[in-house]
């Protein structure tokens, strides 16, 4: 873990979708840069487990619930202020791509479910932070957005689109409720977690091969962008989507 940095000394996270993957980078990114954090995810053990790794509660609790649950996003928002006293960044990260193929084709109940979980519950964790202590002592949001947002993807053009929602949501959010409160995303290509698994088992080499870098993303590129946005350091700095792409979009390849 990284531990020359206390840029998040006394200051409070909330990361949702954190069990694994990015968000479990991003709140050990926190942590180790002096954060206290919330972690939420829908199964209680893996998110105990990443409590745990997180240095248990003196350092992060755990809430388990559904994203798109009104009744769980009020809970944990309540139980990290009792726990911590604060709240200070909030990193919008749950996502889910449950379907695959062309957007016509896509059952209408998939779509509003991806919509549902990816845009409506990011402005019901940013809403629930907002009344709870943003609005009067300020904060930052990070919304974890994606490359298939910004232009299209074969076969996962409903979370692309869900994903676009959430970066003009990204620029209108920061426009209504600066300055005191800094809205900013990050749009990771291709990573390496259970999440993007389809897109790139049994061919890592192959779709690698698109990117400048010559690799996939891991989880920890796209947190230390997050925690840079999330930070002091980028305290003149909302309303923008970082793409952490590894080169894809310079070097012209697909996801």
């Amino acid at each position: 873990m990284i531990t020359n940095s206390g840029r998040f000394h006394g200051k409070v996270a909330l990361v949702t979708g954190a069990s694994r993957g990015i968000g479990l980078a991003v709140a050990r990114r926190l942590v180790a840069e002096g954060a206290r954090v919330c972690v939420t995810a829908r199964s209680p053990q893996p998110l105990a487990e990443a409590v745990a790794e997180l240095g248990g509660p003196e350092h992060a609790i755990g809430v388990a619930g559904r994203a798109d649950d009104p009744e769980h996003r009020a809970d944990a928002v309540r139980r990290t202020l009792d726990a911590f006293g604060q709240l200070d960044v909030l990193v919008n990260n749950t996502g889910i791509n449950p379907v695959f193929g062309p957007v016509l084709d896509i059952e209408e109940s998939a779509v509003r479910k991806v919509f549902e979980v990816n845009v409506l519950a990011a402005l019901g964790w940013l809403r629930e932070a907002r009344d709870a202590w943003f609005a009067e002592n300020g904060g930052a949001v990070v919304n974890i957005t994606a490359v298939a947002g910004q232009r299209p993807a074969t076969g996962i053009g409903v979370y692309g689109a869900s994903k676009a929602a959430v970066i003009h949501l990204t620029k209108q959010l920061a426009q209504e409720i600066g300055p005191r409160i800094r809205v900013n995303a990050v749009a990771p290509a291709v990573v390496r977690t259970q999440f993007a698994a389809k897109l790139y088992e049994g061919r890592e080499e192959e779709i690698a091969a698109g990117y400048a870098m010559g690799r996939l993303g891991t989880p920890e590129d796209i947190a230390a962008t997050a925690a840079f946005l999330a930070s002091a350091d980028a305290s003149w700095i909302t309303g923008q989507t970082i793409t952490v792409d590894g080169g894809l979009i310079a070097a012209g390849g697909g996801i």
